[in-house]
Protein backbone atom coordinates (compact mmCIF):
# COMPACT_ATOMS: atom_id res chain seq x y z
CA UNK A 1 0.00 0.00 0.00
CA UNK A 2 1.19 3.59 -1.03
CA UNK A 3 1.60 5.89 1.80
CA UNK A 4 -0.25 8.84 1.76
CA UNK A 5 1.21 12.36 1.33
CA UNK A 6 2.54 14.08 4.44
CA UNK A 7 -0.20 15.59 6.08
CA UNK A 8 -3.08 15.68 3.05
CA UNK A 9 -6.21 13.78 3.81
CA UNK A 10 -9.32 13.16 1.75
CA UNK A 11 -12.36 15.08 2.48
CA UNK A 12 -14.15 11.47 2.61
CA UNK A 13 -11.13 10.03 4.50
CA UNK A 14 -11.23 12.87 6.82
CA UNK A 15 -15.20 12.79 7.99
CA UNK A 16 -14.54 8.84 8.38
CA UNK A 17 -11.77 9.22 11.17
CA UNK A 18 -14.04 12.47 12.80
CA UNK A 19 -16.99 9.69 13.22
CA UNK A 20 -14.20 6.31 13.78
CA UNK A 21 -13.17 9.06 16.80
CA UNK A 22 -16.54 10.38 17.51
CA UNK A 23 -18.60 10.16 20.96
CA UNK A 24 -20.98 8.60 19.03
CA UNK A 25 -18.97 5.66 17.65
CA UNK A 26 -20.58 2.63 19.46
CA UNK A 27 -16.91 1.81 21.19
CA UNK A 28 -18.57 2.50 24.37
CA UNK A 29 -15.80 4.77 25.26
CA UNK A 30 -18.00 6.83 27.87
CA UNK A 31 -17.94 3.78 29.76
CA UNK A 32 -14.09 4.35 30.75
CA UNK A 33 -12.43 6.67 32.93
CA UNK A 34 -8.98 5.52 32.83
CA UNK A 35 -8.47 5.08 36.50
CA UNK A 36 -9.63 8.95 36.91
CA UNK A 37 -12.90 7.63 38.91
CA UNK A 38 -10.37 6.48 41.20
CA UNK A 39 -8.42 9.74 40.98
CA UNK A 40 -11.37 11.98 41.67
CA UNK A 41 -12.58 9.79 44.80
CA UNK A 42 -8.76 9.83 46.67
CA UNK A 43 -8.71 13.96 45.85
CA UNK A 44 -5.80 13.95 43.66
CA UNK A 45 -7.67 15.13 41.00
CA UNK A 46 -10.65 18.04 42.15
CA UNK A 47 -10.66 20.51 39.75
CA UNK A 48 -9.57 21.94 36.28
CA UNK A 49 -6.00 22.32 37.14
CA UNK A 50 -5.57 18.74 39.15
CA UNK A 51 -7.07 17.33 35.91
CA UNK A 52 -4.93 19.14 33.33
CA UNK A 53 -1.76 17.87 35.01
CA UNK A 54 -2.94 14.26 35.49
CA UNK A 55 -3.35 14.01 32.21
CA UNK A 56 -0.30 15.62 30.98
CA UNK A 57 1.61 13.32 33.02
CA UNK A 58 -0.42 10.40 31.66
CA UNK A 59 0.29 11.39 27.86
CA UNK A 60 3.58 11.64 28.15
CA UNK A 61 4.48 9.13 30.60
CA UNK A 62 1.66 6.75 31.01
CA UNK A 63 -0.08 3.78 28.82
CA UNK A 64 -1.47 6.52 26.43
CA UNK A 65 2.53 7.09 25.05
CA UNK A 66 2.77 3.62 24.82
CA UNK A 67 -0.60 3.42 23.21
CA UNK A 68 0.56 6.27 20.55
CA UNK A 69 4.22 4.18 19.98
CA UNK A 70 1.66 1.28 18.82
CA UNK A 71 -0.46 3.09 16.67
CA UNK A 72 2.70 4.29 15.09
CA UNK A 73 4.46 1.21 14.67
CA UNK A 74 1.20 -0.45 13.46
CA UNK A 75 0.03 2.14 10.62
CA UNK A 76 3.69 1.78 9.32
CA UNK A 77 3.12 -2.47 9.48
CA UNK A 78 -0.44 -2.06 7.91
CA UNK A 79 1.19 1.02 4.66
CA UNK A 80 3.79 -1.26 3.65
CA UNK A 81 1.72 -4.21 4.54
CA UNK A 82 3.80 -6.42 5.72
CA UNK A 83 1.57 -8.56 8.22
CA UNK A 84 4.03 -10.14 10.29
CA UNK A 85 5.60 -7.90 12.09
CA UNK A 86 2.26 -5.79 12.10
CA UNK A 87 0.78 -9.10 14.28
CA UNK A 88 3.65 -9.08 15.95
CA UNK A 89 2.64 -5.44 16.96
CA UNK A 90 -0.94 -6.24 17.80
CA UNK A 91 0.51 -9.53 20.07
CA UNK A 92 3.03 -6.77 22.19
CA UNK A 93 -0.22 -4.07 22.60
CA UNK A 94 -2.30 -6.07 23.88
CA UNK A 95 0.44 -7.62 26.68
CA UNK A 96 1.58 -3.94 27.52
CA UNK A 97 -1.13 -3.32 30.10
CA UNK A 98 -0.37 -2.16 33.03
CA UNK A 99 -3.87 -3.53 34.90
CA UNK A 100 -6.56 -5.40 34.46
CA UNK A 101 -9.09 -2.72 33.96
CA UNK A 102 -6.52 -1.07 31.61
CA UNK A 103 -6.43 -4.35 29.38
CA UNK A 104 -10.25 -4.65 29.37
CA UNK A 105 -10.37 -0.89 28.27
CA UNK A 106 -8.39 -1.30 25.43
CA UNK A 107 -9.67 -4.71 24.28
CA UNK A 108 -13.47 -4.32 24.41
CA UNK A 109 -12.98 -0.99 22.39
CA UNK A 110 -11.08 -2.26 19.98
CA UNK A 111 -13.02 -5.19 19.32
CA UNK A 112 -16.16 -2.81 19.27
CA UNK A 113 -14.12 -0.90 16.86
CA UNK A 114 -13.15 -3.95 14.34
CA UNK A 115 -17.03 -5.02 14.42
CA UNK A 116 -17.92 -1.31 12.99
CA UNK A 117 -15.55 -1.33 10.79
CA UNK A 118 -16.70 -4.72 9.35
CA UNK A 119 -20.41 -3.97 9.44
CA UNK A 120 -20.28 -0.36 8.03
CA UNK A 121 -17.11 0.19 6.16
CA UNK A 122 -15.94 -3.05 5.00
CA UNK A 123 -12.52 -3.56 3.67
CA UNK A 124 -10.33 -6.10 2.57
CA UNK A 125 -7.79 -5.47 5.69
CA UNK A 126 -9.97 -5.35 8.16
CA UNK A 127 -11.14 -8.45 7.37
CA UNK A 128 -7.88 -10.23 7.25
CA UNK A 129 -6.96 -8.66 10.50
CA UNK A 130 -10.18 -9.77 12.31
CA UNK A 131 -9.23 -13.11 10.82
CA UNK A 132 -5.61 -13.07 12.06
CA UNK A 133 -6.48 -12.30 14.88
CA UNK A 134 -8.90 -14.85 16.01
CA UNK A 135 -6.40 -17.53 14.44
CA UNK A 136 -3.89 -16.50 17.15
CA UNK A 137 -6.09 -16.02 19.73
CA UNK A 138 -5.28 -12.39 20.29
CA UNK A 139 -7.55 -9.29 21.89
CA UNK A 140 -8.09 -6.94 19.06
CA UNK A 141 -6.99 -3.52 20.75
CA UNK A 142 -8.01 0.03 19.88
CA UNK A 143 -4.87 1.86 18.71
CA UNK A 144 -3.85 -0.83 16.27
CA UNK A 145 -7.51 -1.63 14.93
CA UNK A 146 -7.89 2.03 14.31
CA UNK A 147 -4.19 2.31 13.10
CA UNK A 148 -4.50 -0.29 10.13
CA UNK A 149 -7.84 0.95 9.41
CA UNK A 150 -6.61 4.57 9.14
CA UNK A 151 -3.61 3.65 6.97
CA UNK A 152 -6.09 1.78 4.82
CA UNK A 153 -8.21 4.91 4.37
CA UNK A 154 -5.15 6.63 3.08
CA UNK A 155 -4.90 8.78 6.71
CA UNK A 156 -1.72 9.79 7.22
CA UNK A 157 -0.03 8.26 10.29
CA UNK A 158 0.79 12.04 11.98
CA UNK A 159 -2.81 13.06 11.50
CA UNK A 160 -4.51 9.84 13.04
CA UNK A 161 -2.65 9.40 15.97
CA UNK A 162 -3.39 13.14 17.13
CA UNK A 163 -6.64 12.35 16.38
CA UNK A 164 -6.64 9.22 18.24
CA UNK A 165 -4.84 11.05 21.50
CA UNK A 166 -7.40 13.90 21.41
CA UNK A 167 -10.13 11.70 21.57
CA UNK A 168 -8.52 9.96 24.59
CA UNK A 169 -8.78 13.22 25.81
CA UNK A 170 -11.80 13.94 25.04
CA UNK A 171 -13.29 11.11 26.70
CA UNK A 172 -11.23 11.63 30.12
CA UNK A 173 -11.91 15.15 30.34
CA UNK A 174 -16.57 14.11 29.85
CA UNK A 175 -15.59 11.66 32.54
CA UNK A 176 -14.27 14.33 35.10
CA UNK A 177 -16.91 16.67 34.44
CA UNK A 178 -19.89 14.36 35.60
CA UNK A 179 -16.98 12.84 38.27
CA UNK A 180 -15.49 15.80 40.01
CA UNK A 181 -18.16 18.09 38.93
CA UNK A 182 -16.54 20.21 36.32
CA UNK A 183 -18.38 22.86 34.21
CA UNK A 184 -18.64 21.93 30.42
CA UNK A 185 -16.79 25.46 30.15
CA UNK A 186 -14.30 24.48 32.71
CA UNK A 187 -14.04 21.16 30.38
CA UNK A 188 -13.32 22.68 27.70
CA UNK A 189 -10.74 24.56 28.99
CA UNK A 190 -9.07 21.70 29.99
CA UNK A 191 -8.84 20.16 26.71
CA UNK A 192 -7.47 23.23 25.59
CA UNK A 193 -4.75 23.68 27.86
CA UNK A 194 -3.93 20.04 27.07
CA UNK A 195 -3.63 20.64 23.03
CA UNK A 196 0.15 21.11 23.78
CA UNK A 197 0.65 17.78 25.20
CA UNK A 198 -1.29 16.29 22.23
CA UNK A 199 1.49 17.71 19.97
CA UNK A 200 4.58 17.16 21.64
CA UNK A 201 3.75 13.26 22.93
CA UNK A 202 2.53 12.74 19.12
CA UNK A 203 5.50 13.94 17.97
CA UNK A 204 7.62 12.13 20.53
CA UNK A 205 5.85 8.83 19.49
CA UNK A 206 6.37 9.89 15.76
CA UNK A 207 9.72 9.48 16.18
CA UNK A 208 10.17 6.27 18.38
CA UNK A 209 10.40 2.54 17.89
CA UNK A 210 9.41 -0.50 20.23
CA UNK A 211 12.79 0.14 22.06
CA UNK A 212 11.10 2.84 23.65
CA UNK A 213 8.25 1.31 24.68
CA UNK A 214 7.35 2.16 28.81
CA UNK A 215 5.80 4.04 31.42
CA UNK A 216 6.43 5.55 34.94
CA UNK A 217 2.73 7.02 35.37
CA UNK A 218 2.78 5.31 38.99
CA UNK A 219 0.07 6.63 40.12
CA UNK A 220 -2.21 6.57 37.16
CA UNK A 221 -2.00 2.91 37.48
CA UNK A 222 -2.31 2.50 41.11
CA UNK A 223 -5.34 4.16 40.49
CA UNK A 224 -6.61 1.87 37.98
CA UNK A 225 -5.26 -0.78 40.54
CA UNK A 226 -7.64 0.85 43.37
CA UNK A 227 -11.04 1.26 41.09
CA UNK A 228 -10.95 -2.38 40.17
CA UNK A 229 -12.01 -2.62 44.20
CA UNK A 230 -13.83 0.93 44.21
CA UNK A 231 -17.26 0.80 46.29
CA UNK A 232 -19.38 2.92 44.28
CA UNK A 233 -17.97 3.30 40.77
CA UNK A 234 -19.67 5.01 37.63
CA UNK A 235 -17.39 3.42 34.92
CA UNK A 236 -16.07 0.30 34.03
CA UNK A 237 -12.18 1.65 34.43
Amino acid sequence: MKSPELGRVAPQSLLRLQSWLSPAFPTGSYSYSHGLESAVESKRVHDRDSLVDWLDADLHYGSPRNDAIFFVEAWRRAATGDQAQLLEIAELSAAFRGTAEFALETSQQGSSCLATFRDVWPDPVTEWLSQALRMRGLPAVLPVVLAVRSAAQGVPAEVALRAFLQAFVGNLVAAAVRLIPLGQTDGQRAIAALEDAVLDASDRALTAGPGDLGSVAFMVDLASVSHETQYTRLFRS
